[in-house]
């Protein structure tokens, strides 16, 4: 009844209504048919190896409260420099420990900075949320972990007044934009490997629709968003079942103000260099895109090894270090 009841409106309706009852018509039916199929790919893990780090004396062991009383775990490690230019907040990627913030900055260690790591709930030593199965999108919980490792940070005896930078990778990175959206005290961001639901998403459902309908003038004729509301309401749905709710990174992002430094690899398989392109156009602040060539995902640092390390320095000395540069504390010091 209610499909007759359309159907009798567009063809009574003046053109431009009858198109957008016919697009809407054609969204409801896709919605009904595909959205299914959606949310099942949307929580599908990818396949890839999540580095370990080795453990290190140097670094001071943290716990300290989520917002829900889960405790999370991680490590402050300083300097050994004379002073200190900073503090960096590194953010994890999906499924790492926190060790793994070696590779990426002990450069940055040597060079001045103190690092700050963690591992949000469900992840290394961290606790865990029964109710929660993460996976590598961004939700309400890993942003509710990350603002809870900044309030831990801006409560220590050793906190720099003037703000922090951040440094994450892939996930770490993404749940960075979201809190450097609204956060000025997050002074400058650099990520590698990260990337936005929406992004994402709709190319790979642009690219893989074919293998599901044959209807390829239908497929090249819908337009960017239109896809995107079929998206984001799988990914609506997905939420609901799991309890959580996924924020727009792209969003975030757009309300940026800080300078950023995005490194993305030229191979990278899995979030295509023009969904990163498509993420940092909406930077609105002092930014840099680098595409390592023949890097893969989170491969940046394997492929350019001292250009990365001096790349990611430079970019925190210009925007992060102190002209007033304070002694550093002695390790094991209140």
């Amino acid at each position: 009844m209610v499909f007759w009841l359309w159907v009798t409106l567009a063809v009574v309706a003046t053109p431009p209504v009858a198109v957008g009852l016919g697009l809407a018509m054609l969204y409801l039916y896709l919605r009904w048919k595909y959205v299914p199929l959606l949310v099942r790919i949307f929580q599908e893990k990818p396949l890839f190896i999540v580095p370990k780090g080795q453990p290190s004396d140097a670094a001071e062991p943290v716990a300290f409260p989520a917002a829900d009383g889960l405790t999370l775990r991680g490590c402050y490690v300083r300097t050994p420099a004379p002073t200190r230019k900073g503090v960096i907040l590194f953010g994890l990627e999906f499924g790492s420990d926190r060790w793994a913030c070696r590779q990426y900055c002990e450069q940055l260690v040597a060079a001045g900075y103190d690092v700050f790591t963690y591992e949000p709930r469900n992840q290394g030593d961290s606790d865990k949320d029964a109710a929660y199965e993460p996976l590598q999108w961004v939700t309400d919980k890993d942003t509710a972990d990350l603002s809870a490792a900044l309030k831990y940070l801006r409560a220590r005896p050793d906190a720099d007044p003037a703000g922090i930078g951040l440094f994450g990778i892939s996930k770490g990175g993404s749940t960075g934009f979201v809190a450097a959206a609204g956060d000025r005290g997050i002074r400058c961001v650099v990520t590698d490997g990260a990337y936005a639901t929406y992004t994402t998403l709709v190319p790979y459902m642009q690219k893989f629709v074919k293998i599901y309908s044959s209807r390829s003038n239908l497929q090249k004729a819908l337009p960017n968003w239109f896809y995107g509301l079929l998206g984001l309401s799988g990914v609506r749905r997905v939420g609901r079942n799991r309890g959580v709710t996924y924020p727009s990174v792209e969003k975030a992002v757009g309300r940026m103000r800080q300078p950023l430094l995005m490194i993305h690899g030229e191979g990278d398989t899995y979030i295509k260099p023009d969904m990163a392109r498509a993420l940092f156009e909406r930077a609105k602040g002092e930014k840099e895109l680098w595409v390592v060539p023949k890097a893969k995902h989170n491969q940046a640092l394997h492929v350019a090894g001292d250009e990365y390390h001096r790349r990611v320095v430079e970019f925190f000395d210009r925007h992060l270090a102190r002209v007033d540069a304070e002694p550093t504390v002695p390790a094991g010091a209140d």
